[in-house]
């Protein structure tokens, strides 16, 4: 590795290390550049000695996760090093058939634990409102295996869909009328109210199928699953070589733990249910 290190963060969402280049769709904090990352990095080629991404590639459909990767392949400096963190798709289903095989036995615990594990599966393939089924799970505040899920989605994700659920349940969305004023205050706001009363208009009872297509588009949903095995081939077809699975605090690259990107400051997995891999650029 080269004495300054340059190291790219893609799809940082609000994670992200001021000694990286972040990019998210949106920015989500200072010095996090906004870019649709459906049309490729942008950096000229071999910008980067490292590229970084978590739970990102399986929000893009299977067919362009190709070209996604060789863009990724493409910023990076000959001899770099790709970081790609998946949901373990593996982990998941050996997880789901050991809490089937549990409920069955009539160990309540575990019934629920079956329920969350049919969520990690299905809900953010199917899901057709933000946060899904699996929102309104751990908007539940009465939760009887909270130690499983937490151990599942780690503390800070449970913590923050938390906080967005109750907050919807204490607040409906019903804006006040100085809202309302403001919000026609704007005449592009106007506009598109007055297009949207149209087309719901026209389309009727057909409006629904359009709401859900919207939703669907925004990325939130992911459009395909990985194991170690899938994820493998998909580096090997764009090139990259030395392709290892790591632990959360492990990596080629230097100081690692110190970015906390896979991990807290406490040590403990971000995202546990991850499945951590690295390749390299060959020279």
């Amino acid at each position: 590795m080269p004495a300054t290190v340059k190291m790219l963060n893609l799809g940082c969402g609000g994670r992200f290390h001021p000694a990286w280049t972040n990019v998210d769709f949106y920015s989500s904090g200072g010095g996090v550049i906004a870019h649709d990352l459906n049309l490729g990095a942008p950096f000229p080629d071999s910008s980067f000695d490292v590229v970084y991404h978590s739970h990102v590639l399986e929000h893009f459909p299977k067919a362009n996760a190709r070209r996604f990767m060789a863009e990724c392949v493409r910023v990076l400096r000959p001899g770099g090093i790709l970081r790609v963190v998946v949901p373990d798709l593996e982990q998941i289903v050996r997880l789901y058939v050991d809490a089937r095989e549990r409920a069955r036995s009539g160990d309540p615990l575990w019934e629920q634990n079956y329920e969350w594990m049919m969520l990690e599966l299905f809900d953010q393939t199917v899901r057709e409102t933000s946060g899904g089924e699996m929102g309104k799970y751990l908007g539940d505040e009465t939760i009887q295996n909270e130690a499983f899920v937490i151990e599942r989605v780690g503390h800070e994700a449970r913590k923050s869909v938390l906080t967005h659920v109750r907050r919807m349940k204490n607040n409906p969305q019903r804006p006040s009328l100085l809202t309302k004023i403001r919000r026609f205050a704007s005449i592009s706001k106007a506009f598109r109210a007055l297009r949207e009363f149209f087309i719901r208009l026209l389309l009727g009872s057909e409006y629904r199928k359009l709401e859900v297509g919207r939703f669907r588009a925004l990325g939130e949903v992911h459009q395909w699953m990985y194991d170690r095995y899938s994820l493998t081939r998909l580096l090997e077809k764009a090139g990259l070589s030395e392709i290892t699975q790591r632990a959360a605090d492990e990596s080629y690259v230097a100081n690692w733990r110190t970015f906390n990107l896979d991990t807290n400051a406490d040590g403990s997995i971000y995202k546990a249910d991850s499945l951590f891999i690295e390749a390299r650029k060959p020279v």
